[in-house]
């Protein structure tokens, strides 16, 4: 093609324009797993019922390192957070419940700060309590006004300090009650960031998940299905994200004003979800439903829940449905070096607790954990430090560090 100068540069501005801003990245991993062999070395426990006073917790729900390698352990039944010295000693504690400021009404999800500064969200107050490294209130700071329920999913802290992040359609760990109408019902399952930094807190959306039509029940949605895709985040040393958000193995990487811009895959294709699959998890629910008892729901005191496990289960399913395939992903965190831990699902559809996937946010894969070596650590820390919450034979949680030494 014949192009004269100045056309030539008009032409290559066009093509300039109408290019993508961000190109995406497609990097194909192996399809073969290569076994990585644990090596960790456990540093102590804590929580357990035969351990002094202060570890006595009611119910572990988050924990968090900060730079200093201290653990911080956020017990919601008792409304306070224990910290941790790096030998295992405790330190202080700090919150507890009421109406005042650093007081809890509703709280519930933990971020740490590499400074030690500790964020929580609270329901009840609509705003996030901010604690210092020595563990003394500093401040309150509003949430975004939204109409409906509030409703805390996991915090995830920024490494710069000066803000959160969230995901719309993560496992919810505590909602209030409506209070200004109904909740806007959402159209993605967006990755936000927070900024924490003012009086009240800002919102910009780092990534749009994406959210599966949903099925109804009663003319209302149920995105949440049995199988379905999990929104599942993690936090980069760069201030980026990792997430999850469908049924394939793709792993996106997104920054803040940049959108997803890298994609990790790995070659495994969803499993079809037919009768028989559908007949083989409801058993197994109920199986679960009936070693642990029915939930209960508690209304004004009152255990309105009182159907047998078969006929609670029944009811759940009939109330989410099933997804037409067994999403891969079912559980995502990232380290402070930048890994990503991918957990899959296991042999059979219904186990969570499948091989975990090493991947680095450059898209090099390190290898996999087989089933039954390692779990998922509840949360990392610097220098190799890893935790994770565990039952003991009388069920209780507690919480056991440990270093990760080299591979």
């Amino acid at each position: 093609m014949n192009v004269r100068p100045i056309e030539g540069i008009l032409f290559l501005a066009a093509l300039v324009a109408a290019a993508p801003a961000t190109a995406q990245e497609i990097i194909n991993l192996p399809a073969e797993d290569r076994p990585l062999i644990p090596d960790f070395e456990e540093l102590y426990r804590v929580g357990s019922v035969s351990g002094g006073d202060w570890e006595q917790f009611g119910n572990v729900r988050r924990v968090g390192f900060d730079g200093a390698g201290r653990l911080y352990v956020f017990d919601s039944e008792a409304d306070q957070v224990t910290v941790v010295g790096p030998d295992g000693e405790f330190l202080w504690a700090f919150g507890r419940s009421g109406e005042g400021p650093g007081e809890f009404r509703h709280a519930d999800g933990l971020a740490i700060m590499r400074d030690g500064r500790a964020v929580l969200a609270d329901a009840g107050h609509r705003a996030y309590h901010i604690f210092g490294a020595d563990g003394s209130f500093e401040r309150m700071v509003r949430m975004v006004a939204e109409p409906g329920e509030v409703t805390i999913t996991d915090l995830l802290p920024d490494p710069g300090g000066e803000a959160i992040f969230s995901a719309v359609g993560a496992q919810t760990l505590s909602a209030s009650g409506a209070e200004r109408g109904r909740t806007a019902r959402h159209t993605s399952r967006p990755v936000e960031r927070i900024t924490i930094t003012g009086e009240e807190a800002a919102k910009d959306t780092v990534a749009e998940g994406w959210l599966p039509p949903a099925k109804t029940r009663s003319g209302l949605p149920w995105p949440v299905q049995v199988f379905g895709p999990l929104m599942l985040t993690g936090v980069l040393p760069d201030g980026g994200v990792a997430f999850s958000d469908s049924s394939a193995y793709a792993i996106k990487i997104a920054r803040p004003g940049a959108g997803v811009w890298r994609v990790l895959k790995r070659p495994f294709h969803p499993i079809r979800v037919t009768n028989r699959v559908m007949k083989v998890e409801t058993e197994r629910r109920i199986r679960r439903t009936e070693s642990r008892g029915v939930p209960p729901i508690i209304i004004n005191g009152e255990n309105v829940n009182e159907d047998s496990p078969r006929e609670w289960v029944m009811g759940l399913i009939d109330l989410l449905g099933f997804f037409d395939e067994v999403s891969i992903v079912r559980g995502l965190r990232t380290n402070w070096d930048g890994e990503i831990w991918v957990r899959r699902h296991g042999e059979e559809p219904g186990d969570d607790d499948g091989p975990i996937d090493v991947l680095t946010m450059h898209g090099r894969y390190i290898g996999t954990y087989p089933v039954g070596e390692v779990a998922l650590p509840a949360a990392f820390g610097p220098d190799g430090l890893v935790a994770f919450i565990e039952r003991d034979e009388m069920d209780v949680r507690h919480v056991v560090v440990k270093r990760q030494r080299g591979r």
